[in-house]
């Protein structure tokens, strides 16, 4: 099948999450599986770096005016391999500072809508031919960024009328807390008919939700994780779309996201000081003496190291994490973070890193280098999150041996299983799993976690199998392939 990937991120170009891991890793998958697959990215300036033997595809004009280029080359990927990519050249909307999605002072750029409808209606005109050369069967949209493409494509806007050879839409939720909406206003030119904001289709309380464009256009549904799945079908975890979800259920499949092995191994990562792995995790032990004493924390083998990967955001769960920070430096535990976010949370760890320095220490930003360092120096990755698509921080630290703390919900409870004293006899135990999302619940998980650290024995039986455990892109690419035909049937 002819397959085109369309995305807002990618890695290793550009990075605010999980999203970029899976648009990066999914089409070397699915090409490793024989599919024929493209990308289609906006032309940030880091993508435009990294695109090569770059060559125009297309001048285009959007329907509100907006001229843009379509070029194509390849793009580097781990391993020695490559992509294939579209890249949009429109400096004018993404050639601006701060991140993809919001400016320097952390406001979403005014003019988003058209900035990422572009990027739906430039993949409904490959769709339609725009590229002689390539013209793909199933367009697969992730996340709101892409979630007009759908809608372009239902309504045939790209090509003014119907014809042509059908094309499947698939479209994948990532986090449907964000769902890009924006006022009616905005849909004036963007090539739809008035009749696509509609309650069966693009108008969600009055706004416009490109989220629910996806939602309702597309052909197939996919989410990260099953439990994810069934969780956004509920109105505590729905975001006011639990209903369309339970009506579009029978072509809704939560797929759970993978591992890239060529980014992601302790026994080859050039970005550890000490590769280890599982028959031979001697390197783990250097790799946290190193960082501790880099980071100036208490350079103590005995003294638990807990990481923490992640936004910033209530989310997330650090609320619980600073709660319960006097309980773990108190237990002799230690605790590095990196992450961005909102500010009162940055400024909360600042603080209590200044306080006790050798137990705390607070990384503002991210830093894909010292993400590696702290998974492969750390013993437990805190992802207490109230609620988790699919989460890929608690793979690395499975991957990595730093045993995962989190909460029991979407792909956390799906890749975690809990400590308790059965699973630890059966072989099956990779972490702490704590049910109630309050600082009790948190907290009884901290103390296992302590806990089965002293026993250093049963700790290495349950780390070696956190390190086991698969989580390779093979299994999830084959049912990816199951929705791209199911979206032609």
């Amino acid at each position: 099948m002819r397959i085109l990937q369309v995305s807002a991120e990618f890695f290793p170009l550009l990075k605010t999450g999980g999203l970029a891991d899976v648009a990066g890793a999914l089409p070397l998958a699915l090409a490793a599986a024989g599919q024929d697959v493209r990308v289609l990215l906006p032309g940030f300036p880091s993508i435009l770096a990294g695109l090569t033997d770059a060559a125009a595809v297309a001048d285009i004009e959007a329907p509100w005016g907006q001229r843009a280029r379509l070029l194509s080359g390849r793009i580097a990927a781990p391993g020695g391999t490559h992509v294939t990519a579209y890249v949009l050249d429109a400096p004018a909307l993404y050639d601006r500072p701060g991140t993809p999605y919001e400016d320097a002072s952390r406001q979403p750029y005014a003019d988003n809508a058209r900035r990422f409808a572009l990027l739906g209606w430039a993949a409904a005109r490959l769709a339609r031919g725009l590229d002689p050369a390539w013209q793909p069967e199933v367009v697969h949209a992730h996340d709101w960024h892409a979630g007009l493409a759908p809608a372009y494509l239902a309504f045939d806007a790209a090509s003014g009328g119907r014809g042509g050879p059908r094309v499947g839409s698939v479209f994948t939720v990532h986090n449907l807390a964000y769902q890009g909406v924006f006022p009616p206003s905005d849909l004036a030119g963007l090539g739809l008919p008035p009749a696509a904001f509609h309650v069966n289709g693009l108008e969600y309380h009055g706004q416009m939700s490109f989220m629910k464009s996806g939602l309702y256009f597309s052909n197939r549904l996919t989410t990260v994780s099953p439990t994810y799945a069934r969780e956004i079908q509920t109105p505590e975890q729905g975001c006011g779309l639990d209903g369309l979800l339970r009506g579009r259920s029978g072509v809704l499949t939560g797929i759970l996201n993978a591992v890239d092995d060529a980014v992601w191994d302790p026994g080859t990562d050039a970005l550890l000081p000490h590769p280890y792995d599982v028959r031979r995790p001697g390197g783990k032990a250097l790799c946290k003496a190193g960082l501790q004493q880099e980071l100036g924390l208490a350079t103590d083998p005995d003294a638990p190291l807990f990481v923490m990967v992640s936004r910033l955001t209530e989310q997330k769960g650090q609320h619980l994490v600073l709660d319960g920070l006097d309980a773990l430096i108190a237990q002799g535990g230690q605790l590095a973070l990196l992450g961005t976010g909102e500010r009162w949370l940055e400024d909360a760890f600042r603080e209590r890193a200044a306080a006790a320095p050798q137990s705390v220490h607070t990384t503002i930003g991210y830093n894909e280098r010292f993400a590696h360092r702290l998974f492969g120096a750390g013993d437990v990755t805190l992802v207490p999150s109230m609620f988790e698509p699919c989460g890929l921080t608690q793979m690395y630290g499975l991957k990595y041996g730093s045993l995962p703390l989190v909460h029991r919900v979407g792909g956390l409870a799906d890749t975690v299983v809990d400590c308790t004293l059965e699973d630890i006899a059966d072989g099956h135990a990779t972490g702490f799993v704590f049910d109630r999302f309050d600082a009790d619940g948190y907290g009884r998980a901290l103390r296992r976690a302590f806990a089965l650290y002293r026993r250093p024995a049963d700790w290495r039986r349950v780390r070696s199998t956190a390190m086991r455990r698969p989580a390779d892109w093979q299994a999830a690419a084959a049912q990816y392939i199951g929705v791209y035909e199911q979206s032609l049937a």
